[in-house]
Order: C-alpha cells, then sequence, then structure tokens
C-alpha cells in the first residue's frame, strides 16, 4: 500500500493535480493500491489514515508529496508511522535531476533564455524553518544552475530568508534585466497565488502535471520497502 501524502490545499485546481498524480503512479504501476493522506488544510489526516491501515493490518509506505524535508516529513509524517508497526515513510520528491528538469521546462515555456547570462532565476519555495529543507532547496538550486546560464538563487514564501521579494530584488540589484520567478511548488495554491506580487517579470507554472514527478514517486515507493531496505 502507497500511501501518497500531500501538505493540503483549498484550491480546486491543486486537489485535483495532486489527485492526478496519484493516479498517475497507478498508470504507470499497474495493480499498486494507493490512497491519500495530507499533514495540513484538508482530510483525511496521514496520523488517521496510518492508524486506519495499522488497524486493520495493513502495512504501509508513506510517500510524501513534498519536495523537501522539513517539519512535515522529520516530525508529522515520522511520527505517524512511528506508531505502526510494518509503516514505513519515504523520502520526499526533492531534491531530485528530474524535478530540476521540470523546473528547466517551466522557465523556457514560460518565455525565459537559459543561454541569457542576465536572466536571472529564483527558486521560489514554500520556505521551512528546518535547515535541511533550506539545504533540499539550495541542492534543487544548484542542479538547475547546471544548466542555466543566468544566476539561479532561492526565495522562500514563509520561515526562511530571503522572502521571494527579497531575492527578486536583490537580483535586480546584481545586475540581471530580467528577473524569473520558477514556482518549486506541486501545484496552486496559497504559496503559488502569492508569487505574483513578488515583483518578477515573469512566474512560471507549478510542476504539475508531469509523469516525471509520479515516475519519482515511485522510486520513493520502491526504495522505502521493505524488501528494498533488507537488500
Amino acid at each position: 500500500m502507497l500511501v501518497a501524502c500531500a501538505h493540503g490545499t483549498r484550491n480546486p485546481t491543486g486537489r485535483r493535480l495532486i489527485a492526478e498524480l496519484a493516479l498517475a503512479a497507478r498508470t504507470q504501476r499497474p495493480g499498486l493500491v494507493t490512497t491519500a493522506a495530507f499533514v495540513d488544510v484538508q482530510p483525511p489526516t496521514v496520523v488517521d489514515v496510518v492508524a486506519g491501515l495499522s488497524a486493520d493490518g495493513r502495512p504501509a509506505v508513506v510517500v510524501p508529496l513534498l519536495l523537501s524535508g522539513g517539519y512535515h516529513v522529520h516530525v508529522d509524517i515520522a511520527q505517524a508511522v512511528a506508531s505502526a508497526p510494518g509503516t514505513v515513510a519515504a523520502r520526499p520528491l526533492g531534491p531530485d535531476p528530474r524535478l530540476a528538469a521540470v523546473l528547466r521546462d517551466r522557465l523556457v515555456q514560460a518565455g525565459a533564455d537559459p543561454a541569457d547570462p542576465r536572466t536571472a532565476v529564483v527558486l521560489a519555495a514554500a520556505g521551512s524553518s528546518d535547515p535541511r529543507s533550506v539545504a533540499d532547496v539550495e541542492r534543487t538550486a544548484a542542479l538547475v544552475q547546471d544548466s542555466w546560464g543566468g544566476p539561479v538563487t532561492t526565495g522562500y514564501g514563509s520561515a526562511a530568508r530571503p522572502a521571494v521579494p527579497d531575492a527578486v530584488a536583490a537580483a535586480r540589484a546584481a545586475g540581471a534585466t530580467t528577473v524569473v520567478v520558477a514556482s518549486y511548488l506541486l501545484a496552486p495554491g496559497h504559496f503559488h497565488d502569492k508569487l505574483g506580487g513578488a515583483g518578477a517579470d515573469v512566474v512560471t507554472a507549478p510542476l504539475l502535471p508531469d509523469d516525471r514527478i509520479a515516475a519519482i514517486l515511485l522510486d520513493r515507493y520502491d526504495a522505502a520497502t521493505p524488501s528494498a531496505q533488507a537488500r
């Protein structure tokens, strides 16, 4: 059993895209049984889902549909699986080179020129006070930078610094003629809605939909299964 655990959102498009991600994983892996859980905003909670499966004697792998390892991964999900024998947690989706490739595609689709050294990218993440999450986002920025001519920096919607508007302003001050905010978010929602007011010339679409993300989800599931851990 794969429990796809997302943050949760009130945005109907965001909810649909997260649901479609789980469906895409089942399409790529016929016969795989999946269910959804959330750490905030919408039910069912990961605690309730894992407890229910455990009570039925059904071990599971909880895959965080999150892009970095912050509080929700290391506390919320970790505590949920700790009380359910046989249930394990996979690592989050990011960082991963495939996510960097999706980000680059979104940048190009938005009209940004990867060969222009004066087109700066601000990788905009939701943000976390957990330094492990910040390190994961910085690693993703470095992966994007590998194939981008201009500077790639990071900005955050909450908790971490710099805030996205400050990162955009810093990129302009450093000499960029075009500043593009790359939305490092899976789907539309509260944080993505705020990016339009950050002062950038362009804001990219979120990462979903993209079949590469479903493939990452399945890789995280495979790596966390007890049989894989025993090897």
